[in-house]
């Protein structure tokens, strides 16, 4: 008898790591080289982990091989609350955070532990497709408001006001943005904020590139404006301080405690289940938030990645037909491919297309959500030659692509 996958899998869907990159291993295999623009990982291209946090891990190693309290050990939850308590988040005690194996464990936590079968989660389109994924996987339907590419990729709060119904439990969002690399201003933060307070909906906010900024972008963390709500707000390790693999995240809880005490009972059960997260990378935390902010010298211009997003960039709007928003955060560039000029009805196949001909890798726009074949993420973390280099090939390509 052939055994199935679960039901439970029929929505979920997470193309970064999906049929493009298993062809791209698949060539790798044969002896390809394949320039790799799909992941925000940024260990493989050069990017060392700051040394105190590597020796702060290091030195309690022998310190960390029983199991720890299951919302995380005391020295990181408290150097997270005094990260908030800097950024004007009143009100948060070491009770409120939980630590886990990256941010992806708590996001799976938060939605298993909040939704009935049936009830909708707003995500911004395009997203991160672990929140959809999450969504489906914890019985919800997610219900995705366009982010507008001729505002800046701003949320649309009139597209959001009209996707709310008596299912709606809460809103979805990634500030800075992955993949468009939009950072939304205070004032649209709090417009964002007024529409879940009118609708009594939890915000889940996501800030992993809180510190990923250009341009002299200014991070606002939502939660500091909406006290009055329960807002969930996630961040972590792996990308401002190049950590990836130690799997180093935390989910604060700030806000309408008092009216959430089921659900944080249920996150409390979850937590308790998983035991505890790793302990090992944990010891980074504490280390890396209150020493010396490196990534401040890869963000100004002559850094590493202001210099990459720069060139990638202005090469992606020179070619013919494609244009691209400029990122103001994080890692990413999301451009457009005119239609007109590229009738792709199909961008999983262009990506193969483009893996196959030029041994480049990205990952389709419809992989992120966004409801039409007509964009694609890049990665900004290869060399600026390097990108240069498969942003040409990604044009020679485009020059004579027909689908």
């Amino acid at each position: 008898m052939e055994i199935s996958q679960s039901h439970k899998l029929a929505n979920v869907c997470y193309d970064i790591r999906g049929p493009v990159l298993k062809r791209a291993a698949q060539l790798e295999a044969e002896g390809h080289h394949i320039l790799k623009l799909h992941i925000g990982n940024p260990a493989p291209f050069g990017f060392e982990a700051p040394e105190e946090i590597v020796q702060d891990m290091i030195r309690n190693l022998p310190h960390s091989h029983g199991y720890g309290d299951s919302k995380g050990i005391l020295s990181a939850r408290r150097a997270v609350v005094q990260h908030y308590e800097e950024r004007g988040l009143a009100g948060l005690t070491v009770e409120d955070v939980y630590l886990g194996n990256g941010v992806s464990e708590l996001i799976v936590m938060a939605l298993q532990a909040l939704l009935n079968n049936g009830d909708e989660v707003l995500i911004p389109a395009p997203d991160y497709p672990l929140w959809t994924a999450a969504v489906s996987l914890s019985g919800g339907t997610p219900v995705h408001y366009i982010c507008d590419e001729q505002a800046g990729w701003f949320p649309d709060l009139d597209d959001i006001e009209a996707r709310i119904t008596d299912r709606t439990k809460a809103i979805v969002i990634i500030n800075p943005n992955n993949p468009t690399g939009a950072v939304y201003p205070r004032e649209l933060l709090e417009r964002l904020a007024g529409l879940a307070r009118r609708r009594g909906l939890v915000v889940f906010a996501d800030e992993i590139y809180d510190r990923i900024l250009y341009d002299g972008a200014v991070h606002t963390s939502i939660a500091t404006l909406a006290p009055d709500l329960l807002c969930l707000t996630f961040s972590g390790l792996s990308k401002t301080y190049r950590v990836c693999g130690y799997r180093s995240g935390w989910m604060a809880i700030s806000g309408a405690k008092d009216r959430a005490e089921s659900y944080i009972e249920g996150l409390d059960i979850l937590a308790n289940m998983r035991l505890c997260p790793n302990v090992p990378g944990q010891h980074a935390i504490q280390a890396a938030l209150g020493g010396r902010q490196t990534i401040n010298d890869l963000v100004r211009p002559g850094g590493r990645l202001y210099e990459q997003r720069e060139r990638a960039w202005k090469l992606l709007n020179e070619i013919p037909g494609v244009s691209c928003v400029k990122p103001e955060g994080a890692l990413y560039v999301f451009p457009r491919l005119d239609p007109e000029m590229y009738p792709i009805s199909d961008d999983v196949r262009f990506a193969l297309d483009l893996l196959e001909k030029q041994r480049i890798l990205v990952v389709q726009g419809t992989g992120f959500n966004w409801p039409r074949p007509d964009h694609l993420r890049i990665v900004t973390l290869q060399h600026a030659d390097d990108l240069e280099e498969a942003i040409g090939r990604f044009g020679a390509l485009l020059a004579t692509y027909r689908q």
